[in-house]
């Protein structure tokens, strides 16, 4: 990895930058692999968990400007803590190219792209989404599964929100991803979603679909009617 600085009319060659671990992300940087690698905790250079706002705002200029945002960030961390979700802010490279975050829903552990996390409604809106991912995953079940389910109707999901989904991804996540793209512009969704896990009563809140409802009785995670 090179790159070049331009200063007094001469270029300078930079060291390049190297990562603990590099060598197990065979395809490069920006790409799934690098993502994977990430994702399965064996790259772990510049990937530092967060344990409040703080941690983020302080990577940028004028920390201050994240204030308004505190007390739904750290609510919502708490939650997610709370059900054993760890949150982590990582360099670029780690991600696909346009990629803001990432839910694991096997080690329960979501990324945030440190590239894109410098605007506070940004922030919040991955914040949201990504931990609208993790509710899914209690809906499931448990987090301790690898199985996610709707958590609204998708008749309930607005218009305007799952054409947005349907422009990003592809047809086999869009019920889950119309909602969580919904979650992410509205203020407190996804805190109270999670707040309904962590104090145990997700499909109290939240009733869950039939289909949802079915697999929850079948595996007994809840008693039929």
């Amino acid at each position: 990895m090179k790159k070049f600085l331009v200063a007094l009319g001469a270029f300078t060659l930079l060291p390049a930058i190297v990562f603990a671990n590099e060598d197990k992300i065979t395809k490069g940087f920006y790409t799934n692999d690098a993502m994977g690698c990430m994702l399965l905790r064996e790259c772990t250079e510049n990937v530092e968990q967060v344990f409040s706002l703080l941690d983020i705002s302080s990577k940028y200029e004028d920390p201050e400007r994240f204030t308004f945002i505190a007390s739904e960030f750290n609510t919502m961390l708490t939650y997610l803590n709370q059900v054993g979700v760890n949150v982590f802010i990582a360099d670029e490279r780690y991600f696909p190219v346009g990629h803001r975050g990432v839910y694991h829903t096997v080690s329960n552990n979501f990324f945030l792209n440190k590239r894109f996390m410098s605007r506070p409604r940004t922030l919040m809106s991955v914040m949201r989404h990504e931990g609208w991912h993790a509710a899914q995953d209690c809906m499931g079940g448990t987090i301790e599964n690898n199985i996610i389910a709707v958590i609204k109707p998708e008749k309930d999901v607005p218009t305007i929100w799952r054409e947005m989904a349907e422009r990003t991804y592809p047809s086999n996540v869009l019920p889950w991803e119309a909602e969580a793209t919904w979650a992410g512009r509205t203020e407190g969704m996804t805190m109270n979603a999670l707040k309904a896990c962590a104090t145990g009563e997700m499909w109290k809140v939240f009733p869950p679909t039939p289909l949802t409802k079915q697999y929850l009785i079948d595996e007994g995670y809840i008693k039929e009617d």
